[in-house]
């Protein structure tokens, strides 16, 4: 029997495959599909919402469609959908009420939205003029930076994406200043024979449109499931003390890591409850200085020689706010000495005989002793009460 021969489109979420007969079969494939929902309210009916579809296209774009001619579609059925000039092919990803919180996760309004229309479930014809149109894209973006970089344009084209039914093409860009493209459009449109349409990207973007692996091994969070970015500073790695090293802080984009941002408001509503330390703690044995602070756990250790990192002792933010309180009046606090944390002595365990190298050796004579015991066994006789 002849292995199937399937393909893996994970830029937009899909398999093919061709069968013995000619046919080019597509499906949809959820491990691969970026910017993936799960749909918590699958089979729960509301009129208002049940005929409205989340349609995806290449990498994490994604548009909401409404099915007016009431065709019986499910996840992961590919449509032939409206478009601005022709049409496009694309995976129904979401369905019924799940897609109107989507909506209003992006500020959208279902009620007032213009949806555009689902025509039809893809057909063999239409499969087979997007996977000829998806085979271009390729050889098309090579040649375009080609293009850019022989009419002298600052700019970096990371991607292209081709319309379901070949005439049109969409070429996402980089650059970091204003670019005039009006000759590279005529160019393009003379090399190619399709419609054109430049859409600027920044670097977060691109890094989720091409996906990868971060430093913690899983899948970017900018292609998985972040679809809008915010703002990302040093103060947020500051307030959680991290190390401020560019090469440890930035992505693979280039930029600070989304990460940064995930606990930066515990840290800070953490760090708001601490007392601010400025001067050491007056005490009756001495002064007591700030070494360092766990603001997660409430401790602050402090230690009794200035600048140094031995013998430390714990406090918490309320007995440091005690302490400081009676600094105030003049007046000094209790020693600490006795929150000292009480070393473990390590009990001696002797180890002799463990390196020995024939230890996990049978013995050899393991079955002559079982013999003798069982003929002093034999000699002694059988015990009392057996009947054998």
């Amino acid at each position: 029997m002849e292995e199937k021969k399937i393909t893996y489109d994970c830029l937009r979420g899909c398999s093919t495959e061709r069968t013995q007969s000619g046919e080019l079969i597509c499906e949809y494939d959820t491990s691969c599909c970026k910017l993936s929902v799960f749909n918590w309210l699958n089979n729960i009916s509301q009129k208002d919402s049940k005929d409205l579809c989340e349609v995806r296209f290449k990498n994490t774009r994604k548009m909401y469609y409404q099915n007016t001619t009431g065709q019986i579609l499910r996840e992961g059925d590919l449509v032939v959908v409206e478009a601005v000039t022709g049409h496009d092919v694309g995976l129904v990803t979401l369905i019924g009420p799940m897609v109107a919180l989507q909506m209003k996760r992006h500020n959208l309004d279902y009620r007032t939205y213009e949806f555009r229309k689902i025509y039809r479930k893809a057909k063999a014809l239409d499969v087979e003029r997007w996977q000829e149109a998806i085979a271009r894209e390729h050889k098309t973006m090579i040649r375009s930076r080609q293009i850019a970089a022989e009419l002298g344009l600052n700019m970096k084209i990371g991607d292209v994406e081709f319309q379901g039914d070949g005439t049109k093409a969409i070429f996402y860009y980089i650059a970091d200043e204003r670019v005039d493209f009006r000759q590279l459009i005529k160019v393009f449109a003379e090399e190619f024979r399709i419609r054109i349409e430049m859409k600027q990207i920044g670097a977060r973007q691109e890094a989720g449109l091409i996906g990868g692996l971060g430093v913690c091994g899983r899948a970017l969070c900018c292609s998985n499931y972040i679809s809008s970015f915010h703002s990302i500073t040093t103060q947020a790695a500051r307030c959680q003390d991290l190390s401020l090293n560019p090469q440890k802080l930035a992505g693979q984009c280039g930029k600070l890591k989304c990460c940064i941002n995930y606990e930066a408001a515990v840290y800070s509503e953490a760090h708001a409850k601490m007392p601010h330390v400025v001067a050491p703690l007056e005490l009756k044995d001495g002064d007591a200085y700030l070494v360092k602070t766990n603001v997660l756990k409430d401790t602050m250790w402090f230690s009794y020689e200035k600048g140094s990192m031995t013998n430390m002792i714990p406090l918490n933010s309320h007995e440091v706010k005690s302490i400081m309180h009676l600094n105030k009046k003049g007046i000094k606090g209790d020693s600490i000495k006795e929150n000292a944390p009480v070393e473990k002595v390590n009990e001696f365990v002797t180890s002799v005989g463990d390196e020995k190298i024939d230890r996990f050796d049978k013995d050899k004579n393991s079955k002559g002793n079982r013999k003798n015991r069982n003929k002093r066994h034999n000699r002694r006789g059988p015990k009392p009460g057996n009947n054998e």
